[in-house]
């Protein structure tokens, strides 16, 4: 949590790492590393998110929050936030000297016309177009991504989570930065295939997939719930639909509990309903799609 400071400007500094400190008018840690700015925003129930915009003119004691828009992730504490900005500027000193090259294109991809390329290296081009964009390997650079699990027949791999797989087969064209955010994606959306190329098993919180996983084996037969809101009939509760295992095909059965609102927290994969502590609900319901239909 950010605990806003009295003064409405504090001087900034910088540090051995090139990173440029400081507090904003409002009192949020901020921060400049070249024409990059950082701050560190409060969030609800104490947390904070990281933003950032580019080439703001004025000093870091006059920012506020409507300077920054771009919001690339979550941070714990200052602590972190200053750690994150001095990793920042080691991946932007490493990608100088990559010395990418941008060009332009006239060519398809999956998802449409190539606005714009950068050339990592020979036979490795990442796309940009109106909505997406991804990785083309050439056939001889594809035939490096060794796991048959993560290699993709036609050499394109999007930019949401496969570009990780690029990062992970050509790790010297990519920053420290880079290679750390490619190893937690393939964790993230293909464990198996991270295990079987580094030869040890996940454990538990390394892998959202797997944990993922593990949790639908274990509650396979308990009510999940998939809609939540809160009860215009009873205060203080929130009404929700669940479903065995929490599947949302249109065909399970769905059954309403009513949830005192002070204890429905929605934990990383679902509400698991306790049913030592609530019973269904077949009363006066706040969904629409309820209303009306017979208890």
């Amino acid at each position: 949590m950010i605990t806003p400071v009295s003064q409405s400007a504090q001087p900034s500094s910088s540090d051995s790492s090139g990173v440029e400190f400081g507090r904003s008018t409002d009192g949020m840690p901020v921060a400049r590393v070249g024409y990059l700015f950082f701050a560190m925003v409060p969030a609800r129930d104490g947390q904070s998110f990281l933003a950032s915009a580019w080439r703001i003119t004025r000093p870091l004691s006059d920012l506020k929050r409507d300077d920054f828009y771009s919001h690339p992730g979550t941070v714990e504490n200052e602590a972190a936030f200053r750690e994150r900005m001095v990793e920042q500027a080691e991946h932007c000193h490493e990608l100088r000297a990559l010395a990418r090259q941008s060009v332009r294109m006239n060519c398809s991809t999956p998802w449409g016309a190539s606005q714009g390329a950068t050339i990592y290296a020979d036979g490795i081009v990442s796309h940009t177009t109106a909505g997406h964009g991804g990785f083309k390997l050439s056939a001889a650079r594809n035939v490096a991504v060794h796991h048959p699990m993560l290699r993709a027949d036609g050499g394109w791999y999007e930019e949401d989570a496969a570009w990780a797989i690029v990062a992970l087969t050509f790790p010297d064209l990519f920053t420290r930065y880079e290679r750390k955010c490619a190893d937690k994606t393939v964790r993230d959306t293909w464990p198996d295939a991270w295990e079987a190329i580094h030869g040890r098993s996940l454990l538990p919180g390394e892998s959202h997939e797997k944990d993922r996983k593990a949790f639908a084996q274990v509650h396979a037969g308990d009510w999940i719930v998939i809609s939540a809101l809160r009860s215009d009939h009873h205060p203080g509760m929130t009404e929700v639909i669940a479903t065995i295992g929490g599947k949302r095909d249109g065909r399970a059965e769905e059954r309403r509990f009513l949830i005192p609102s002070d204890d429905y927290a929605v934990g990383r994969f679902g509400f698991v309903i306790d049913g030592t502590k609530y019973a269904a609900y077949d009363g006066p319901s706040s969904f629409a799609g309820w209303r009306g239909r017979a208890a």
